[in-house]
């Protein structure tokens, strides 16, 4: 099994999409790549994300982009839908050199590359959020997400 961190705005409706798809074995929404320290609360810096470990033998760093890119606003900074922040930024952030250069080789192919607004680095730190924003969309499916619900249940 390998893992990546994807970040495609408010972490409930990512969570709820990536955890459907093919080959992937596993999610948890948490935080990727801040500075401050988190003990009471902080997450100054930090992308919201989804640690998805997969299947290599099923799916791929290319598969995962483009789901990602179904669901995300690839030309916005900082914002999906009306979350607005740096929170919400779109990103792939990984330990693995290997899934970082197919990251970006997928951004690359696109014609629209220069205009693409999703960070792919390298993971440098990783907090798990509170377990009230785990599955959120499944404790509170009215709650409000970005992602049309139509995507949501696509892979199911």
């Amino acid at each position: 099994m390998e893992t990546v961190y994807l970040a495609g705005g408010c972490l409930w409706g990512v969570q709820a999409f990536i955890k459907t798809l093919p080959g992937v074995i596993s999610t948890e929404a948490g935080r990727a790549n801040g500075t401050s320290d988190t003990l009471y609360g902080e997450y100054d810096g930090y992308a919201e994300c989804v640690k998805t470990e997969f299947d290599p033998a099923v799916t791929s760093i290319d598969a995962l982009m483009g789901h990602l890119f179904e669901i995300i606003d690839p030309y916005s900074v900082n914002r999906q839908g009306e979350d607005v922040g740096r929170k919400y930024r779109t990103g792939l952030y990984s330990e693995d050199p290997k899934h970082l250069k197919e990251s970006e080789a997928f951004i690359q192919c696109r014609e629209d590359h220069d205009k693409v607004a999703v960070e792919v680095l390298p993971l440098i730190n990783y907090v798990r959020s509170a377990e009230e924003h785990q599955d959120r969309l499944d404790k509170c499916p009215d709650d409000y997400c970005h992602i049309p619900k139509e995507l949501l249940t696509k892979y199911q």
